[in-house]
């Protein structure tokens, strides 16, 4: 080696181990961050929101089910509701209706 590559070599600083942990960890957390607003917390919201929603199930409000079904709510329970579909009356566990309060209102596309 030459004496220029000596003295280049001893005059740069050591990088800190401290700042290449922050270097390396932060990418991470911004990833996270990230992840949380675009996708953990509008999801957590939703489903707050859907909770609600089920909670404050009447008779007569129009379901729809997680099978496809609407029909207007007849009873309600503790866990359980009963749904009427034209006549036929059905029981369906709370957790199971999709949405409360949608369907034959709603005007079809193709009209």
């Amino acid at each position: 080696m030459t004496i220029t590559t000596l003295l280049a070599a001893a005059a740069a600083p050591a990088p800190s181990a401290g700042a290449g942990f922050i270097v390396q960890t932060l990418p991470l957390v911004l990833i996270f961050v990230i992840f949380y607003f675009l996708l953990i917390r509008p999801q957590s919201k939703r489903m707050k929101e859907h909770q609600a929603q089920i909670a404050a199930v009447k008779k007569g409000d129009e379901v729809i089910t997680g099978g496809g079904l609407i029909g207007k709510v007849t009873k309600v329970g503790d866990t359980e509701v009963e749904v009427d579909l034209g006549g036929l009356k059905v029981r369906a566990v709370k957790s199971t209706l999709s949405q409360v309060g949608g369907g034959a209102s709603t005007k079809p596309a193709n009209d």
